[in-house]
């Protein structure tokens, strides 16, 4: 079977590690849409399989030309609201003006779907970009597959300290992580791009765990046991993100990781156990355990920034 799957924001973190599966696959042609083709690497730009379109998100007639021909079109754009919903109106506007069945929006999170508009201000462009293509007849594909692993032992969310090896944590300890990583979450979503079959929400996870057992599976790993450190209730980490945004909206980053952990631990926005790892054998979970071990303890707490190379 062939088929050809045109990818949006081709030179993105997630979109190369999505084309290097999709290129071990029989069958796939891919064409690439970006606005500085110098920036595909090498390794993807060089491929036959592959061809690179040029264009701005918002330029109707490049985008034409790129997803004409299509079977399947993926949005890996990840940037400002306009971006992430008039870019991608855009994409799906084209689509159907061209026929394109599917069209994989650029979701790969927690479950939105639970969330009012406002609850997780940056998960907001998903659910309006989900509404829209409610009413097309594109068949809109969303994936889900919790948080991301890596940026958990990054300076981002300010839970792991590689100083003392401390693990910081609001709750009580037993609220359960729902994770996955990058390079999974590419495997997997690559899996379902060329299934024809694959449409509306799918659900994939990594690992279940709480902060405490991730602790354990690090003292596991590299032998050393860290410390549990709580920065207080649930309650008190709704507080504290909604006071530091009323003061100081403009600093996003100061509150932005905050709203990230409290949906992504209260339960609200579970992905929960009735998934579709099953449907694709071929795309082996790997735990929060598994992530631990392939980074040696020096390289962990810059797993995320490293996705960048």
């Amino acid at each position: 079977m062939s088929i050809t799957v045109g990818i949006a924001g081709i030179t993105g973190k997630f979109a190369k590690r999505l084309v290097s599966h999709l290129l071990k696959q029989d069958g796939v042609s891919i064409r690439g849409y970006c606005r500085d083709p110098s920036k595909v690497p090498e390794a993807i730009s060089s491929s036959p399989q592959v061809t690179i379109f040029k264009g701005d998100a918002l330029d109707n007639e490049a985008i034409r030309t790129f997803v004409t021909g299509s079977d399947v079109v993926v949005c890996c754009y990840l940037g400002d609201d306009t971006l992430m919903v008039d870019g991608q109106k855009a994409l799906i506007d084209s689509c159907e003006e061209s026929q394109v069945p599917r069209y994989v929006a650029s979701d790969w999170a927690l479950d939105y779907t639970k969330l009012k508009l406002g609850e997780l201000f940056p998960k907001d462009p998903m659910i309006h970009v989900k509404a829209y293509l409610d009413t097309k007849k594109v068949q809109g594909v969303h994936i889900h597959v919790g948080g991301f692993m890596e940026p958990i032992f990054s300076s981002f969310f300010n839970i792991f300290d590689p100083s003392t090896n401390t693990f910081r944590y609001w709750g009580d300890g037993s609220e359960i992580m729902e994770g996955t990583t990058y390079e999974n979450a590419a495997e997997f979503t690559a899996a379902v791009v060329v299934d024809p079959k694959a449409t509306g929400i799918i659900r994939f996870l990594g690992g279940r765990s709480t902060i405490q057992e991730i602790a354990q599976s690090f003292a596991k790993v590299h032998g050393i046991k860290p410390t549990l450190e709580s920065r207080g209730s649930l309650e008190e980490l709704y507080k504290t993100m909604h006071d530091k945004r009323e003061k100081n909206p403009a600093d996003i980053y100061g509150y932005m990781s905050l709203f990230f952990y409290y949906y992504w631990i209260n339960g609200q926005t579970f992905v929960g156990t009735d998934l579709d790892n099953a449907k694709y054998p071929s795309v082996q979970a790997i735990s929060w355990e598994d992530f631990i071990r392939q980074w040696p303890l020096e390289q962990l707490p810059n797993a995320y920034f490293s996705l960048s190379a």
